[in-house]
């Protein structure tokens, strides 16, 4: 059985990790889905599509578990972002996600939908982390060792602080 799993990832964290960890004992292979890959350098989306692909595969690469990580962009159309979805991606037997919309989209077409349970959603959120990494506030327990070498690899925190300058003066 095949599962797919979609989410922002900005940045992959311990909370999305457990998550994959939970769905690796239910299904044979993942799909691991980069939602609204197009977006990047913003305060909510700083991280690129192949950033995010980089912080998965990084961290998932020891663990002996088939998956694939495929970016998919937003395409504002919600009736027919199912069957865009499919078009980019394995076949696949269920679907995970925390989205409300999302769940109810694949419902609405017939798919298995789980919805996976959240882990320390306090810490364990891409909008904390990223508030931490504004902040100087310690981040890096947050996310798998992997990802913090990916992270300063791009400058990632220098670069969410930059994002935050205006241009009133």
């Amino acid at each position: 059985m095949r599962g797919f799993l979609i989410g922002r990832w900005q940045p992959f964290h311990k909370g999305h990790f457990s998550i994959i960890e939970e769905i690796s004992k239910e299904v044979d292979e993942l799909i691991i889905g980069i939602g609204s890959a197009q977006k990047s350098h913003t305060l909510n989306d700083p991280f690129t599509a192949g950033e995010r692909i980089i912080m998965i595969t990084k961290t998932l690469k020891k663990y002996n578990f088939p998956y694939y990580v495929i970016p998919i962009n937003d395409i504002e159309f919600n009736a027919i972002w199912v069957s865009y979805v499919e078009a980019l991606t394995p076949p696949f037997d269920v679907v995970y996600s925390g989205n409300p919309l999302v769940r109810e989209l694949f419902m609405e077409k017939g798919y298995t939908v789980k919805k996976p349970k959240l882990y320390n959603r306090s810490e364990y959120s891409g909008r904390e982390i990223r508030r931490r990494m504004l902040e100087g506030e310690r981040w890096e327990h947050l996310v798998p060792e992997e990802v913090v070498e990916v992270i300063k690899e791009i400058d990632g925190v220098n670069r969410i602080r930059r994002l935050m300058e205006s241009d009133y003066y």
